[in-house]
């Protein structure tokens, strides 16, 4: 914020943005759009360390990265079509959201260590403050909030 006091330019302190971050990629499902989105997610967190002066550990990058490949991985292998990766962060948090062509909700399956696969969305709850999951016009949508600090 900058004060004005006599023709004088007072800074008072620090220049908050007042609107999240918020950025979205396009995916085909070409061979490399994982690697891709993980990519664009890294990026987006770098932004938010600059622009907003988040304090986000190299934990909560690792955990974001894998919300990130688990969302995008799903739409890649169970939509008949493009997939929009959506992210939105401030300082505190950061929101996933995954939009793709199927209808179909994803199914969460209970705990099996002995399951070979389909754990992605068991990972996503662990690792997220809030999971939902609902239909939109052209498919679906599926959110995930993380938080970073302490209780991430």
């Amino acid at each position: 914020m900058i004060d004005h006091l006599d023709g004088a330019v007072i800074p008072t302190g620090f220049d908050v943005p007042v609107e999240p971050l918020r950025r979205a990629a396009h995916y085909t499902g070409e061979p490399g759009s994982i690697a891709e989105a993980r990519s664009f997610a890294a990026d987006f967190l770098d932004r938010l360390r600059t622009e907003w002066c988040a304090d986000i550990g190299n934990r909560a990058e690792d955990e974001v990265l894998l919300v990130v490949s688990e969302l995008v991985t799903n739409a890649d292998r169970h939509s008949n079509g493009p997939y929009i990766l959506e992210l939105e962060g401030t300082d505190a948090a950061v929101v996933v959201t995954v939009y793709d062509s199927s209808e179909a909700l994803p199914r969460r399956f209970p705990r099996d260590p002995q399951r070979v696969g389909r754990h992605g969305l068991e990972i996503v709850h662990v690792l997220a403050r809030e999971v939902a999951a609902e239909r939109v016009p052209v498919g679906k949508r599926v959110r995930a909030v993380l938080g970073f600090g302490a209780k991430g």
